[in-house]
């Protein structure tokens, strides 16, 4: 049985809620911002202290991109609000 589009954004936000812990330590933060369950794009906004943050693009590809993926099954790509595909 295939993930439904709800069953998906929920898994996403359990996740992101578990990653939240770890950003709001350095005073940052990340949310969904949509999610095209049709071909597997995620965008998440970066918030608090992270927007903007010299680092922010090694934290979503070595941690919330790899515990989103492991996680959530179907996501093929991950970009932030202020990506360009």
């Amino acid at each position: 049985m295939g993930y439904t589009v709800e069953r998906m954004r929920n898994a996403i936000l359990a996740a992101l809620e578990d990653i939240r812990g770890s950003l709001r330590l350095h005073r940052g933060g990340i949310d969904l911002v949509s999610l095209d369950e049709a071909v597997g794009i995620v965008t998440l906004r970066f918030t608090g202290a992270c927007a903007g943050c010299a680092l922010s693009d090694v934290t979503m590809k070595k941690g919330i991109e790899v515990v989103l993926c492991e996680r959530v099954p179907g996501i093929r790509k991950i970009l932030t609000a202020d990506s360009h595909v």
